[in-house]
């Protein structure tokens, strides 16, 4: 009997290593032919945290120079993405405008929290032009490949 347990599990190791071996085969080829890995940006400070609002916005339009990217941004970030906001500079980084300026160009999706703009007084009529609201299935469709997640 133990020996039939044992063949029964050396043959289900067999077949699950096999499984995942052509799993990674698959995501080999995909990447070969020309399907690039996204990046995903969460940025949650602004004017409280100069430091951990420029630096993912500078990390964003470094990847979106060859990777798919998308910039999600809540909590106190959304003060920066509306009309009229002050400019948030520090040090050798960009101003913050410029940053968010470039990746709308580039085509790189950046997106609001709706609840959190909300909290902050604003409504999507109050976001900068190219802005867009939040909503989950940019979340998935931005890339066709792997999703690396930086959470600042």
């Amino acid at each position: 009997m133990k020996m039939i347990v044992f063949l029964m599990l050396a043959a289900w190791i067999g077949f699950s290593c096999n499984q995942s071996s052509e799993v990674n085969e698959s995501v080999t080829a995909d990447t070969a032919v020309g399907v690039k890995d996204g990046v995903f940006i969460h940025i949650s400070e602004a004017y409280q945290d100069a430091h951990r609002a420029l630096m993912p916005l500078k990390m964003a339009t470094m990847m979106a120079e060859d990777r798919d990217v998308l910039v999600y941004m809540d909590i106190h970030a959304v003060e920066l993405l509306v009309k009229g906001a002050k400019e948030l500079q520090l040090g050798d980084f960009e101003p913050a405008h410029v940053y968010i300026k470039t990746l709308l160009e580039k085509g790189v999706g950046v997106y609001a929290c709706p609840t959190c703009l909300k909290l902050a007084g604003y409504t999507a009529d109050d976001l900068m032009e190219g802005v867009q609201l939040a909503n989950k299935e940019a979340f998935f469709g931005f890339t066709k490949g792997r999703i690396l997640t930086l959470d600042y």
